[in-house]
């Protein structure tokens, strides 16, 4: 097992990475406590996992909550499900919330936890690779609108994180991947090394190596500890992060939520920012050229949808949760491992990458 903490002003709690994790009652029944718990998973893991998990709180007050599975689900609606079962319960504000499942449950059940009687404890217990090196860490929480992803949410930060990575066995193919393109983005954003690491043991990595996937995951967990501990609400480094998602939230948003994964729309906003900071001269033509190759040898996406207009494309953008003072906030590239806070771009400039279509990155 190996074990990340991120340290804030005022506590600090572990992430624990390793295989057989979940059948280690000693990690999280003194975290629990006495507390009263409601697990909050889905359908798709609930026949896999919860078991197991219920075996480490025997003894406890504890009840279960299954949701649907899928981002179209990540709403104020399903939310209420979760304070439904609270209030009817009449859980106080000694109860504590455990997530398991993947970056919408533990993404729902944050924010449940973070505004329930104005904010209750959870643990996550991510079980995608998306959520293990992403998501579960670093405590944003929110739901999901028709006319924004993420736009509705809170600051809240889990008593701890079990990242079992035996539990990845079961991830299909494209979920892999999809984690896999959170993991290309902390090399992209502060760590070249680790970028082209990345690339060099593409196949052990697709081949779900135990060994290889647990040094991703820690070390991108270290590199998000990290920022988090500096900017906890995002005023400043913490953006950063977001390498890729404005225009990835944009395709996910146009698409109703459904037919893209988050890692996926991600792929192809790390190619577009590159695309980008190219034309504006910043990021070295071929270093544009390698990440879009690299993205595309892990068989993600790296166009944008064929029938995916740049008005609307733009309208969605304008709408994102990093517009500050009515301009539109985007992390661009210097370089591979080198990512920069863009306040004012031209929108012209911007509107050429999202009319380049399959042509992205090629010089």
């Amino acid at each position: 097992m190996q074990t990340v903490n991120v340290q804030l002003p005022d506590r600090s709690y572990p992430i624990h990475i390793g295989a057989g994790l979940l059948g280690q009652s000693e990690l999280i029944r003194p975290v629990v406590g006495n507390s009263r718990l409601l697990i909050v998973t889905n359908e798709t893991i609930a026949p896999l996992y919860l078991p197991m998990i219920e075996a480490l709180f025997i003894g406890c007050a504890m009840e279960t909550l299954v949701l649907p599975d899928g981002e179209q689900y990540k709403t104020l609606e399903t939310t209420s499900r979760i304070y439904d079962r609270l209030l009817r319960g009449r859980f106080d504000r000694s109860a504590m919330l455990v997530a398991l499942g993947g970056g919408v449950i533990g993404d729902i059940t944050g924010f449940a936890a973070a505004t329930y009687q104005r904010g209750i404890r959870f643990i996550q217990i991510p079980t995608t690779l998306l959520a293990q090196v992403d998501s579960s860490v670093g405590g944003k929480t929110g739901v999901n609108h028709p006319l924004g992803k993420n736009m509705i949410g809170a600051f809240h930060q889990p008593q701890c994180v079990i990242a079992d990575t035996d539990v990845l066995g079961t991830l299909p193919g494209r979920e892999l991947r999809a984690g896999l393109a959170e993991v290309i983005k902390y090399g992209l954003l502060g760590d070249a090394p680790f970028f082209e690491w990345i690339a060099s043991h593409r196949q052990g990595l697709l081949d779900m190596d135990a060994s290889l996937l647990a040094d991703a995951i820690r070390i991108s967990c270290e590199h998000k500890a990290r920022i988090v501990a500096l900017d906890e609400k995002e005023g400043g480094i913490r953006a950063l992060l977001n390498l890729g998602h404005t225009f990835g939230h944009a395709i996910e948003t146009a698409t109703g939520y459904s037919s893209w994964l988050h890692g996926e729309a991600v792929a192809v906003g790390m190619v577009q920012a590159a695309d980008l900071s190219m034309r504006l001269g910043w990021l070295d033509p071929q270093d544009a050229v390698r990440i879009r190759q690299v993205i595309d040898l892990f068989g993600m996406p790296t166009t944008p949808p064929a029938d995916m207009d740049v008005e609307r494309y733009l309208q969605i953008m304008a709408a994102d949760k990093k517009v500050m003072h009515g301009k539109l906030r985007l992390i661009l590239l210097e370089a591979v491992g080198k990512a920069v806070i863009a306040g004012d771009v031209d929108t012209a400039m911007i509107r050429q990458t999202l009319e380049a279509g399959e042509n992205l990155c090629h010089v």
